[in-house]
């Protein structure tokens, strides 16, 4: 059964030999904020991430929620460009941080990250394009199963109703802009059509 690529999992130990470090946040501490200069590769080792942005009246887009052997901020070391977004961690996190300078060297001593990296980044390109014509639907179910499709290709699983969705119903909604009766809604109807299956509150997908 083909995978999807799990972007991106480094080595923890390749991780290391370049002067990555290990640091930890406590819940809602920003890793990084909106406007400022890119500097480091993140590899999550433990806990939860959100990225976000608000708009000019304060209202909060949550654009993403990784875990556990889940990178960001890898994109924009590439390109000199300010982080267009916010990291934050939504419990106690421990994370891999790796400087771009040194993220750069370990690119050079491995090649073959390079290949990984690009493919990694063409299939969130992919992923994205896709989540934003889903986004742009009026049908609810259109818009939560481009979420999933969009979760789910970050990570190597890619089975039918084996993929948990580690996020609240608000969390959700946030993602989705619908409402939280919307989505609670939305959920049931998928599940009786079979589109994912439920175990208590958490869904597989």
């Amino acid at each position: 059964m083909k995978k999807t690529i799990s972007c991106m999992n480094i080595d923890e130990n390749i991780l290391h030999s370049f002067g990555g470090e290990n640091v930890i946040y406590s819940a809602k501490d920003f890793i990084f904020r909106e406007g400022e200069h890119s500097q480091y590769y993140f590899q999550i080792i433990s806990g939860k991430v959100k990225l976000n942005t608000f708009n000019e009246n304060g209202k909060e887009f949550v654009q993403n929620i990784l875990g556990k052997n889940q990178s960001f901020g890898d994109p924009l070391l590439f390109i000199e460009k300010l982080y267009p977004i916010n990291a934050v961690s939504l419990q106690t996190t421990e994370v891999i941080r790796m400087s771009k300078s040194n993220f750069m060297e370990m690119l050079k001593k491995h090649p073959e990250l390079s290949l990984e990296m690009n493919m990694c980044l063409s299939q969130r390109l992919y992923y994205n394009t896709l989540m934003v014509r889903n986004m742009a639907s009026s049908d609810a179910v259109q818009r939560l199963k481009g979420l999933l499709d969009y979760l789910k290709s970050y990570h190597d699983q890619d089975c039918h109703h084996c993929f948990p969705i580690e996020l609240t119903r608000q969390q959700i909604a946030d993602l989705t802009g619908l409402r939280v009766e919307t989505v609670i809604r939305t959920v049931k109807k998928m599940a009786g059509n079979e589109v994912i299956k439920l175990d208590g509150r958490r869904i597989l997908y």
